[in-house]
């Protein structure tokens, strides 16, 4: 198979005591390119990392909503964004291998950071975004109606990803009409989540993408472990039977998908 993980955080620490071998079982799999995506400055510098060790990883660079209150300054009463802490997350950018801006969003269902310093990163984020022309890498939960009023004032002109794709028929078509791709990972597999097939089938193939999210979100048969990219086989195996498609022909549509929006080949 030729399959690509779009969304992975291989730097994480559930993963200190064997990434080697979890990168192996991913290419041995016929995961042949992973996105390892950052959530602060030190998890972006070490996606850069990982993508400059191994062929067939990429990286992202950003600030996770659940993040966002580490890129703010404070001023008694007011706040404002850090743009020292900006401008190092667009020096990594520029890097060669990071081909994203992500991951990025917000989060209203745990609110690890205050919604409004969300929104604020978020929309300097989209700015740099397109400052750079990358595309964009969102984490949306519970949250769609800000995420459509923050992404429609500063749309991505680089396109991007709605990532691990759990809202509705109204979320889904919105993301499209803004240029983004549509994220699939394993709550596809899920059997509470019956909504997501409908969903899923009105989305031009063109602009699925498939991901584990790992290591959280593992699809079933595997649902309970730690997630790892290999997984991603069940990902597109649950998508092509959604599709009425082979797993094979999903992993090839996936990823020249995800090459086509990331610029890589």
């Amino acid at each position: 198979m030729n399959l690509f993980d779009s969304h992975t955080h291989l730097a994480s620490s559930k993963f200190e005591q064997d990434r080697q071998n979890v990168i192996a079982r991913a290419f041995g799999a016929g995961v042949r390119r992973m996105m390892v995506c950052g959530s602060d400055l030190t998890s972006s510098r070490a996606a850069l990392a990982l993508a400059q060790a191994y062929d067939g990883l990429y990286a992202a660079a950003g600030f996770h909503a659940h993040e966002a209150s580490q890129a703010i300054l404070t001023e008694s009463d007011s706040w404002r964004i850090d743009e020292a802490i900006i401008q190092e997350i667009a020096t990594l950018a520029t890097a060669p291998r990071v081909v994203a801006i992500g991951e990025i969003g917000l989060d209203y269902h745990y609110d690890f950071s205050p919604r409004d310093m969300q929104k604020s990163v978020l929309t300097r984020h989209l700015q740099l975004a397109n400052e750079l022309n990358l595309p964009v890498i969102l984490h949306n939960r519970e949250s769609d109606e800000d995420m459509r009023h923050v992404v429609d004032a500063i749309p991505p002109k680089a396109g991007g990803v709605l990532h691990c794709f759990l809202a509705d028929q109204q979320m889904a078509d919105w993301a499209l009409s803004v240029g983004l791709y549509i994220g699939v990972a394993g709550p596809i597999s899920f059997k509470n989540l019956t909504h997501l097939a409908p969903i899923l089938r009105t989305v031009p193939p063109e602009r699925l993408l498939i991901e584990t999210d790992c290591p959280y979100l593992a699809p079933h048969p595997m649902r309970g472990k730690r997630n790892e990219p290999a997984f991603v086989s069940y990902v597109a195996g649950h998508l092509a039977r959604v599709l009425d498609m082979t797993p094979e022909d999903v992993a090839e549509l996936t990823t020249a998908n995800a090459c086509h929006l990331f610029g890589v080949t």
